[in-house]
């Protein structure tokens, strides 16, 4: 697990929002297939399935996972699609911490909490 500084999180943030972007972009797309991916599984279960844009619906698959691995690869842990909802890991008092951010906060990471408190447990840094 990487662990970052206040400074350090704050200076991958404009990647970091280009990837959440994608991501939330894939996400939506992926939502507005709910019915025909719903419908297409249920036909499977009974030898049948698919559906017209479901190679479209795959592709959106792909960029939504690899997005994901790509925000993982650098150390940021993703919490929410919906709400651009991350998390840097950081050591705040010889403990193990979570700097939190989402989209829409601003420029600079300004929360953090405790790992078993999640977004609730939010302080001020």
């Amino acid at each position: 697990m990487k662990l970052f500084t206040v400074a350090e999180a704050n200076a991958l943030l404009p990647t970091v929002r280009v990837i959440l972007a994608r991501i939330q972009r894939a996400h939506k797309k992926i939502g507005s297939y709910h019915e025909a991916a719903t419908a297409a599984a249920a036909g499977a279960e009974q030898g049948g399935g698919g559906f017209d844009d479901g190679v479209r619906y795959a592709a959106f698959l792909i960029e939504l996972t690899s997005q994901t691995a790509e925000l993982e690869a650098l150390g940021v842990q993703l919490k929410d699609y919906e709400r651009g909802l991350i998390d840097f890991p950081s050591l705040r008092d010889g403990r193990v911490v979570l700097l939190c951010w989402q989209i829409g906060e601003g420029d600079e990471v300004e929360w953090w909490h405790d790992v078993e408190d999640g977004f609730a447990g939010r302080t001020p840094i």
